[in-house]
């Protein structure tokens, strides 16, 4: 092709997956193919021609998200859900293609959350008669910020589409599995000052002087570790950002601290709020940004079913993920997935091999008909 030449439509070579593959094998498919937030379409083509393949699943599509389904009439519906979009892949060095190296895949993706996406494609097409319905959901603009969200689409779009007794978000948990999730809210806490000249300060008052008495109530700050249906969520309240001033010769009249707050879904947002305004009373609050968390709902004999065939222990989950939006529309969800969190989003993002064959091997536990059940 000469330089500065477009590909034509036959010379896009388009990616496919093999579905018959090892599990690990397919993790490293997918992660080889570009899926950053707002660009999963060659993804998401990938897996919807996938199941599109399998007989025993009905597939709909919105957007670059994929909804495939069983339709066995089971007593119990269950979701399988994952995100198909990645951060931003490295360039020096470049974190994609993956490489495995001695029992571990390494490379965009690897943990968050490309070996979640793999366990919900192998048993879509290894398990034709799951023991429960189950439907697959796989979502793109995670990532980013909520606006995006895929899965919200789906629940503004679609909403029978999601419709379940339970659900699995398979973001990485470490192979554990995490019930819930807390809230987060972010607010603006503004001191108000006078402007003046810097030769002259005594004309004016400084904001940013003030804001040292916010700092203070935020290093004071005690957090809650608050038990919910029998697993611990510990809250955090930190500043993440201050900003004031307009020039280096100008006493500052303005100055904000920007403050996250993460707490444990006993408390929605209203009360949350609320809470923060009792922190910082005396000073203008300004919510930006707030999600509500989602109770474990483990007492669901749904879920207490899933738990009980995992046979892993299971532990609050201390961020925020999509089981929120399951919790909202009335699905008790957890997290569980192979991969380290505290890779995700790393230059060196990495995942041990075995950790997702074992997570495949710990869902067919729970969705394999075993010793002739019934089917």
């Amino acid at each position: 092709m000469r330089s500065g030449q477009r590909p034509s439509a036959k010379m896009v070579r388009m990616a496919d997956l093999d579905l018959s593959s090892d599990v690990v094998t397919l993790t490293a498919a997918l992660c080889d193919i570009p899926s950053v937030s707002k660009n999963e379409q060659e993804i998401a083509d990938a897996i919807e021609r996938a199941l599109r393949a399998l007989p025993h699943l009905s597939v709909e599509r919105d957007g670059n998200a994929i909804v495939a389904r069983t339709d066995l009439g089971r007593a119990e519906r269950v979701v399988l859900a994952g995100h198909i979009d990645t951060v931003p892949i490295t360039v020096d060095p470049p974190n994609v293609p993956v490489q495995r190296i001695d029992g571990v895949l390494r490379g965009r993706g690897t943990t968050d959350m490309k070996g979640g996406v793999a366990v919900q494609l192998a048993l879509a097409a290894g398990i034709t008669e799951p023991t429960r319905d189950v439907t697959y959901v796989f979502y793109d603009c995670e990532e980013i910020e909520a606006e995006f969200n895929g899965l919200a689409r789906l629940v503004r779009n679609h909403p029978q589409w999601l419709e379940a007794d339970f659900a699995v978000l398979l973001e990485p948990t470490n192979g554990g599995i995490e019930g819930g999730c807390k809230g987060t809210m972010r607010v603006d806490v503004a001191t108000k000052g006078i402007a003046a000249h810097s030769a002259r300060p005594w004309n004016g008052h400084n904001a940013i002087h003030d804001a040292g008495e916010i700092l203070a109530r935020l290093s004071a700050y005690e957090p809650r570790t608050v038990a919910v249906e029998g697993l611990d969520y510990h809250e955090a309240l930190n500043a993440v950002g201050i900003s004031g001033g307009i020039a280096g010769n100008v006493i500052p009249d303005r100055c904000v601290v920007s403050v996250n707050y993460r707490y444990a879904p006993d408390r929605d947002t209203e009360a949350a709020l609320d809470h923060l305004r009792e922190v910082f009373a005396g000073y203008e609050l300004t919510l930006s940004d707030a999600a509500d968390g989602a109770k474990p709902g483990l007492d669901k004999p749904a879920a207490k079913g899933f738990v009980d065939a995992l046979a892993l222990p299971v532990v609050a989950k201390e961020g925020w993920t999509d089981v929120a939006q399951f919790s909202a529309l009335g699905v008790p969800a957890v997290n569980f997935g192979p991969g380290d969190p505290n890779l995700a989003h790393t230059d060196d993002e990495r995942c041990p091999e075995d950790q997702i064959s074992a997570a495949l091997a710990a869902m067919k536990r729970w969705l394999s008909p075993q010793d002739g059940a019934a089917r």
